[in-house]
């Protein structure tokens, strides 16, 4: 219908106004591709085969451990709990991740003006984005990027820069490790109006654990250039085969310009609970917690009881080397399948994906996609009609990686789909099996 339409009452001739969109919204949703038809929407359970196993989203389908959920519980059961915290987060949180972290850090972290507890790692990143970036002012990521970045970026008036990583070249298997920098390019995307970087490691979607040496050159272009670090490092505790996890933060000289994201998500399976922090400087913290006050004033009070209750355990227990190698053995069973196939993947030195190469994946030219994945990837082609098809074929769903780049970065990562492997081991098994019948579709 047009803006305006006729309607004829009693000879009379009055004309209506589509009301439909009224008032204008803001042009940074298109910026930040969110109002955009996104790939977790177009890869949702509704729109997949009811018995579809979902290795495209990266949440757990098991529970957080017993004695976490018993801690939620008791918290639940208390009055102050239920109650407001302080916006910097209750105060045993921040003294058990003071406890937790500060060998980590090298240095006694101090829980008044150091540590910030956020209402998830998200919500996090968005507040240090609102509380630091001016109109104009430029990030850079690292391409495949976790999609949150750039509407987080774009929203709070940033201008997104990207770098990729560039996958090995070779055939077979490979590690994270092969997905590299290329450093002069990295030091040509810096300009006089470039204010962060932001890195990911372990990182979503490649699994690559940034060495020493790469995060010692980005350390130094930040030094030179006076540059934010935002080292997001939700998967630290999901680091694999003796590799290490180095904290950016404890290089000479970067304590004091890096804020390091950590998540209870991640670390006890309860991504729901949106519990999340922030480590760093004070310089760095209390501009922020002025932003995440006014943003959601507090986070959940009873939960992050229970994730204090979690972090004072995890060591005790011996959790998180427990579940590390647990998390080890799943990744294990998905590229065993993988190998079986004969087909390329990036074995994930950390975080809980694994990027599986589809370019060799056929169907019929007329196959019957739906037209939300037509046009998603260069020319039509992998990754995003690849997934769907694996999906609907085969049974088990996953995720494009060409949605983790900028429209003129896609073709890097086009040949890859994203699996999750944070699931049952039986879940994993029924996958890998399902997985097996791809094998009449390889050319």
């Amino acid at each position: 219908m047009s803006p305006t339409a006729e309607n004829r009452t009693n000879g009379a001739t009055s004309t209506k106004k589509d009301r439909s969109n009224l008032i204008p919204f803001s042009s940074r949703l298109k910026e930040g591709r969110a109002l955009a038809q996104d790939v977790w929407s177009i890869f949702n359970a509704a729109n997949l085969p009811a018995d579809c196993i979902n290795l495209g989203q990266g949440y757990m389908n098991f529970p957080p451990p017993e004695w976490v959920k018993k801690a939620a519980e008791e918290a639940l059961n208390q009055t102050a709990t239920n109650h407001y915290s302080h916006p910097k987060g209750r105060i045993r949180l921040r003294q058990a991740l003071k406890e937790h972290y500060s060998a980590d850090f090298g240095r006694e972290l101090d829980v008044d003006s150091e540590i910030l507890i956020t209402s998830g790692a998200n919500e996090g990143q968005y507040s240090v984005f609102v509380a630091f970036l001016e109109q104009g002012d430029e990030v850079i990521m690292f391409e495949p990027f976790f999609d949150q970045y750039l509407p987080s970026v774009t929203f709070n008036g940033g201008i997104p820069v990207y770098v990729p990583l560039h996958p090995p070249k070779h055939d077979g298997k490979h590690s994270s490790s092969e997905w590299t920098i290329d450093f002069d390019e990295l030091r040509r995307a810096v300009t006089p109006r470039t204010k962060m970087i932001i890195v990911n490691t372990p990182q979503n979607p490649v699994g690559k654990v940034f060495t020493r040496h790469e995060l010692e050159q980005i350390a130094a272009i930040a030094e030179e250039h006076n540059l934010l670090v935002m080292s997001d490092e939700v998967y630290d505790s999901l680091v694999f085969d003796d590799n290490e996890h180095v904290r950016i933060a404890t290089l000479p000289g970067m304590w004091d310009r890096t804020v390091t994201v950590g998540s209870a998500g991640k670390m006890f399976a309860a991504t729901g609970w949106r519990v999340g922090w922030l480590i760093g400087p004070a310089s760095i913290i209390q501009p922020t917690l002025a932003a995440t006050t006014r943003i959601v004033f507090c986070s959940n009070s009873p939960l992050q009881e229970a994730a204090a209750v979690g972090i004072e355990e995890a060591k005790k227990r011996g959790f998180l080397t427990k579940q590390r190698d647990e998390y080890a053995e799943r990744r294990d069973i998905l590229t065993a399948g993988f190998d079986k196939l004969g087909m390329k993947y990036t074995n994930p030195q950390g975080s809980y994906f694994v990027l599986l190469d589809i370019s060799s994946v056929k169907w019929p030219e007329d196959y019957p996609f739906p037209q939300s994945v037509e046009g998603r990837g260069r020319d039509f082609k992998p990754p995003s009609r690849a997934c769907w098809f694996i999906a609907m074929e085969v049974g088990v769903s996953s995720i494009p990686v060409s949605e983790f780049y900028c429209e003129e970065h896609t073709s890097i990562g086009e040949n890859y789909a994203r699996f999750a492997f944070c699931k049952d081991v039986e879940t994993l098994k029924q996958a890998v099996e399902r997985l097996q019948n791809l094998k009449k579709f390889i050319a």
